[in-house]
């Protein structure tokens, strides 16, 4: 839990509301106290920049209180909570991770996983580590569970890539493979730094979609299922992105001490950068990587979709 001192606005509207908030959340079913939930409140308000306290109303009276109290109680290891979580959403989980691995021992096996983190089978400085203490309420849980299925997903098939042993590669003649040429050094490094910079503020969903696009060669229908979402929306994300990775890498290389016209010519210029930095903040190398990054440079340098 986050230990930021909420502002005064933030507890205000807390003392205010919790115990609305609270009863609304079915706290005491799952053995969650009201001053337990205060602070849980308190920790989203504050890390969500609530300013006035007629913000944090309406902030607070949208959060979806009763799946955050359910997943809270859950991370803090309350057993009642867990089963009605896996009542709620096991069946839920194991679809989603069958639509994403596509065979059924290895969706299981992905679910198993990920009830292992959001149930939190370690500690760290004497607290319990579970993922489910992240989640904060402003969408729905079942929505937020997929997102973190799909990135376990990605994570898992990165460790995989790497742990691929020599005699496997042998098989494969990978070995035999010409040597390929070395990246050509950035005219530029203040281009990788703005691209690295860029990524680095994706949040997780965001650097999956692109991870499965871009560098898995996944289709747009295919990343759609495993979200759970329309296919047009996946679209539209990947369009926004694009849009939003040029406007944020311009706006550091001109603050970097660029022009705003060197900094477009940089983008035309030096788009190998842009692939590297790419490749290395994802740290995935897929059989579609060339083709892929083609489709990413183009889209950044123009900026449409």
């Amino acid at each position: 839990m986050s230990s930021s001192k909420p502002n005064s606005a933030v507890q205000s509207v807390v003392n205010e509301l919790v115990a609305e908030l609270h009863a609304k959340a079915g706290c005491e079913r799952i053995g969650l106290t009201r001053e337990s939930f205060a602070m849980i409140l308190c920790e989203i308000g504050t890390k969500q920049g609530v300013g006035s306290e007629a913000e944090a109303r309406t902030f607070f009276l949208s959060v979806r209180v009763d799946e955050l109290a359910l997943a809270r109680a859950c991370a803090a290891g309350d057993n009642s909570a867990w089963e009605v979580f896996l009542t709620r959403y096991r069946e839920k989980l194991y679809l989603s991770a069958l639509r994403i691995a596509r065979e059924d021992s290895a969706a299981r096996e992905l679910a198993d996983t990920l009830y292992a983190d959001l149930y939190g089978t370690t500690t760290r400085e004497g607290h319990r580590v579970s993922k489910l203490a992240s989640y904060t309420g402003r969408g729905s849980l079942e929505g937020w569970l997929r997102t973190v299925l799909a990135q376990e997903y990605v994570n898992r098939y990165r460790r995989t890539r790497r742990l691929v042993s020599l005699e496997e590669e042998s098989e494969e003649g990978v070995q035999f493979r010409a040597a390929e040429p070395e990246p050509v050094a950035p005219a530029d490094h203040r281009l990788a730094r703005a691209t690295d910079e860029a990524l680095a503020l994706l949040g997780g969903e965001d650097r999956m979609v692109l991870s499965a696009y871009y560098l898995d060669g996944r289709t747009l229908a295919e990343i759609a299922r495993m979200l759970g979402v329309h296919e047009s929306t996946i679209s539209r994300k990947l369009d926004k992105l694009a849009k939003a990775l040029r406007k944020q890498i311009i706006a550091s290389l001109c603050r970097s001490g660029m022009s705003r016209r060197q900094a477009e010519e940089a983008l035309e210029v030096d788009v190998r950068d842009l692939q590297v930095d790419i490749r290395r903040s994802f740290a995935q190398e897929t059989p579609h990587a060339a083709f892929s990054e083609k489709r990413v440079e183009a889209q950044v340098r123009e900026g449409e979709g």
